[in-house]
Order: C-alpha cells, then sequence, then structure tokens
C-alpha cells in the first residue's frame, strides 16, 4: 500500500472514532492527529480548546494531510456516520 493510501486511511479511521465516540476518542489521539481530525469534521471549538486557530491547524497538520483532508470528510459524508 502506499503512503497516501496509509495516511489516508489512519486519517479516516481517526475520524470515524471521533464521530462515533465524541470528544473522548479524539482526546486520547496525539496532537497531529488532533489537529487532522479538528478539521475533518470542521470542529473549530476542538482546534480552540487546544489553543489552535484554523490557519495554524492547517500550518500543522501539513500538505500531505491537508490535501486529503476534503475527500475524507467527503468519504464520511458519503457514509452517513
Amino acid at each position: 500500500m502506499s503512503a497516501v493510501n496509509d495516511r489516508y486511511n489512519h486519517l479516516l479511521n481517526k475520524a470515524r472514532d471521533a464521530m462515533r465516540c465524541g470528544r473522548c476518542a479524539w482526546a486520547v489521539q496525539s496532537t497531529g492527529e488532533k489537529v487532522a481530525v479538528a478539521l475533518v469534521l470542521n470542529r473549530a471549538d476542538w482546534l480552540e480548546e487546544i489553543g489552535y486557530t484554523i490557519a495554524e491547524a492547517i500550518e500543522r497538520a501539513g500538505q500531505d494531510w491537508v490535501v486529503i483532508i476534503p475527500q475524507i470528510a467527503r468519504q464520511l459524508a458519503e457514509e452517513g456516520i
């Protein structure tokens, strides 16, 4: 499997966990995962909780993750989770 697919599946699973279990699943993730998941789920309140603005979160997530965030958000919306 390619690195892009690995990253995609990793973030997709972290976002699914946070959608299903809420803040408790999100709270145990690494800071990088929290930032990316909050962006996927459009949770500015979660970003604020860990001291990030949206702009800072995008910078922290990095280009490799930022490019897949919209795709993951669409997939989750299609899944109806």
